[in-house]
């Protein structure tokens, strides 16, 4: 007998059965691309780095930490862990004196930026400087001399806006307070003051570096403290003396393309939501890709195992069977991975790019691209080729020749032993993380869920044929009074039921995964909304974006007919977390009141459930009760927590209140946040009675209605997010649907045959694929939202304290998009089969 060549086999199969390999090279393609796409992003967050522009003619830059890090205890020991600050951490001003006695150092110049508005009102608004920062940025004079203490260099734009020259008094508002400051000069903004202000820097004014700290809010603090360099000194040799003459300052000598991070802090947030789309995210949807190409290509193997019983009749060995299934994963799922990487590089160029677009990357950050995440992507595709083939191969292989041509006539009814075991370890565990979500909250309750969804779709994957045969069971009672056609197509589904689960379990996949990350989106938003709305009680709402003037409250409050006028100044803070057994930092929206509980209780209602807004005060905060629970404090109790700034603070809890998903989690003395952040300046007025018309002089006036509104359109980036992740996911789950269900219509040629032979015409046999595509999409349907209900339910629950919120219309949207996929999917390839004469 002629010796079996695994190889020849495996090209022979490619070249025959072309239908079946398609559909496994359309699935390994697609896995490459969502790992392709993923893995450079992720490569980016890593590598991410924007170069200096303010500092770009410093070498040596020194500034604070601007991370907070806590360490935790793991299984591997002690690890600490970083989490971006909110605002600026700054330096002790006087190292730069220290600094500047480095050999090599020409100047060392502490840095101030800040905020400063022109006249009573904050329509015209400046950016302040030290005026020795003009030896690195490149301003220069005009007109006039430097500014001493009480004086002032403005840019020509500032000029032109307060129509003041050299020697003529300007009214300034910084956080020092409102003053008048001498004109002492006119000046031209250098580059490295019009990177930050825009061209021609005319919204810019300098002032005498001995004050700048005060009129910034933070004495005798930096922002940081830029070195320049002798002709011929080296910029590492520079920074290596200045860190030796600066060592226990707990300060940082930053060179190169770290000097822009200090410039830039949007660039920390932009790697945490790169790694969070990349790492978090990707690994989420590597794993689906994974699991979907797998069980693409395990239908590949089962769609043959009758050439496979064939082929061991006349002689086959089981290795030679095994190589065979192994070449053929060698000659397509290469190629595939290649190809799926080239618009996986296209869709993560247009990912970075609308998140670039939508401000949550800088523009100054760039995609890098390098070979690793290809080759992971091309990899991932190949082992899971070679694995899910040996996995689907090895029965075939392995039982003798008769049995394997009985098993390929005739379906086994009872799936294998150690697959139920894990099928039903895996329902376990997913309900008994359900059941650990329900009784969470925060953190804890969504990272259960997401393991009670993934335990829950391994479940489908490996009770497919069991929970197919009771969906056939269940639907077949349906479609008994659909006429033959219907009673047909229910026989058919129980009879072949590992077909029907292959069908059914990407539909399960699509629905689950998008239905999990839309409406949890959708569930937040309607809380956050409702809240927003009942907890706003106040009459008029005035908001500036430079900010509102410092006395804007009491203004307010003097014009008739006002009951009571607070000023919101809104940040954030970190928070100590307990999640899943460790620690981590949550940054928390805050806000700082100007007025005292009683006034504030007038414009805004937290809806309190214990203690009282009024101790609010000097080292006493309220926060909101979810927040609480995920600190594990009560009223009373002390909560450690990091200030905007970095600064660790442990104020007392004094009132807990249930409005902290719309309104901000924490509520503390707006006193309290001095020196902590950058701008001084109140972000919201809320005032309760009198007129709208003049409050107009203070910024633009809305109602609480128009307010909502506003804030709710602030939060479209995590609703974005969300729907792409969604649109990726469902999107992959459902090209992976239709593929495997155009591969299980083509595979029925013979049996679509047998039927024609027997007297029944297209249009019956095209009625029976009908009524079984809309038997396999409603059970997909069905088991994809019992999952993301199963999931969702515990985790807002822990997030919202309320049930999950399912938009009915976007729900009817996801069906019927699902169901229409299918008979789509069913259709096509079922007339062009019926069109074949030999059919």
């Amino acid at each position: 007998m002629k010796k079996f060549t695994p190889n020849g086999l495996a090209r022979a199969a490619v070249r025959f059965k072309p239908a079946s390999f398609a559909g496994t090279f359309v699935a390994l393609m697609m896995s490459a691309l969502i790992v392709a796409a993923c893995g450079v992003l992720l490569e980016t967050s890593l590598r991410a780095s924007v170069p200096a522009e303010r500092y770009a003619n410093a070498p040596v830059v020194v500034a604070a930490d601007q991370s907070a890090r806590i360490v935790a205890d793991t299984i591997d020991g002690p690890e600490e862990t970083s989490y971006p600050l909110p605002d600026t951490a700054r330096v002790d001003a006087g190292l730069a004196a220290r600094a500047a006695e480095v050999p090599g150092a020409a100047t060392a110049v502490p840095d101030f930026t800040f905020p400063v508005h022109q006249g009573t009102s904050s329509s015209s608004a400046l950016t302040g400087h030290g005026w020795g920062a003009h030896t690195f940025t490149g301003s220069e004079l005009t007109d006039g001399a430097a500014p001493r203490a009480g004086e002032v260099v403005l840019g020509a734009g500032a000029a032109r806006a307060a129509k003041a020259g050299v020697g003529d008094t300007v009214t300034l508002e910084t956080a020092d307070g409102r003053a008048g400051f001498r004109v002492s000069g006119l000046a031209e903004a250098g580059p490295g003051d019009t990177a930050e202000e825009g061209a021609g820097g005319g919204a810019t004014a300098w002032f005498a570096d001995a004050e700048a700290s005060v009129l910034a809010g933070h004495p005798g603090k930096a922002d940081a403290i830029a070195v320049t360099a002798e002709n011929g000194t080296d910029p590492d040799a520079l920074a290596a003396a200045v860190e030796k003459a600066l060592a226990g300052s707990g300060a940082g000598v930053l060179t190169g393309d770290d000097r822009g991070e200090v410039e830039d802090h949007g660039l920390a947030y932009a790697k945490e939501t790169l790694f969070a789309v990349g790492g978090s995210f990707g690994g989420i949807a590597t794993l689906v890709a994974v699991f979907t190409a797998a069980g693409t290509v395990a239908l590949s193997v089962g769609q043959r195992s009758r050439e496979f019983a064939l082929l061991r009749a006349v002689g086959a060995t089981p290795r030679q069977i095994r190589r065979a299934v192994a070449a053929e994963a060698l000659l397509v799922a290469p190629l595939a991975g290649v190809l799926g990487c080239l618009p996986g590089i296209g869709l993560a160029h247009w990912w970075f790019g609308q998140m670039q677009d939508r401000g949550a990357v800088p523009e100054a950050v760039e995609l890098h691209v390098s070979g690793f995440p290809l080759l992971a992507a091309v990899g991932v595709g190949l082992l899971t080729a070679l694995g899910a083939g040996w996995a689907a191969g090895r029965r075939p292989a392995r039982i003798k020749p008769g049995q394997a041509l009985a098993e390929a006539s005739v379906e086994r009814l009872r799936p294998g032993v150690v697959r139920t075991v894990l099928g039903l370890g895996a329902v376990g565990g997913g309900s008994a993380l359900a059941g650990v979500a329900a009784s969470a909250a925060g953190s804890d309750a969504a990272n259960a869920s997401l393991g009670v969804v993934m335990l829950f779709m391994l479940a489908v994957a490996l009770l497919g044929p069991v929970l197919a045969r009771l969906c056939a069971a269940l639907f077949g009672l349906l479609l008994r009074g659909g006429g033959a056609s219907a009673s047909l197509a229910a026989a058919n589904s129980r009879t072949n039921a590992r077909r029907l689960a292959s069908a059914i379990t990407p539909i399960v996949l699509a629905m689950a995964f998008a239905s999990t990350l839309v409406f949890m989106h959708t569930s937040e938003s309607h809380v956050a909304s409702r809240q927003l709305r009942e907890g706003i009680t106040a009459d008029h709402v005035v908001t500036n974006p430079a900010g509102l003037p410092a006395d804007a409250a009491d203004r307010a409050a003097r014009i008739p007919g006002v009951d009571a006028a607070v000023s919101l100044l809104d940040t954030q803070v970190l928070v100590p977390v307990e999640g899943g057994g460790e620690t981590s930092l949550q940054g928390t929206a805050t806000q700082g009141v100007s007025g005292s509980g009683a006034e504030l209780a007038q414009v805004q209602d937290l809806d309190v459930r214990g203690g009282s807004l009024d101790r609010v005060g000097e080292g006493r905060i309220a926060i909101d009760r979810t927040l609480a629970t995920a600190a594990d404090v009560e009223l009373g109790d002390k909560l450690p927590l990091y200030l905007p700034d970095g600064t660790k603070a442990a104020p007392e809890v004094v009132a807990v209140y249930g409005r902290g998903l719309g309104l901000p989690a924490v509520t503390m003395d707006r006193a309290s946040l001095d020196g902590h952040v950058t701008s001084a300046f109140a972000d919201t007025l809320l005032v309760s009675g009198g007129d709208a018309g003049p409050l107009a002089a203070l910024g633009e006036v809305t109602d609480a209605s128009g307010y909502a509104v506003a804030q709710n359109v602030d939060r479209e980036f995590g609703a974005w997010a969300n729907y792409m992740m969604a649109a990726v996911l469902g999107g992959f789950a459902a090209v992976a649907a239709v593929n495997t269900l155009v591969m299980t219509v083509l595979d029925r040629r013979r049996e679509l045959a047998v039927l024609r032979l027997v007297g029944s015409t297209r249009r019956q046999v095209m009625r029976m694929l009908g009524w079984e595509s809309l038997l396999v999409s409603a059970a997909g349907v069905a088991l994809g939202t019992a999952i993301a209900m199963i999931t969702l339910t515990p985790m807002m629950r822990g997030l919202t304290g309320e049930l999950p919120y399912v938009p009915p219309l976007l729900y009817a949207t996801f069906a019927a998009a699902a169901v229409s996929l299918g008979l789509v999917a069913v259709s096509l390839p079922a007339r062009a089969a019926l069109r074949d004469r030999n059919v």
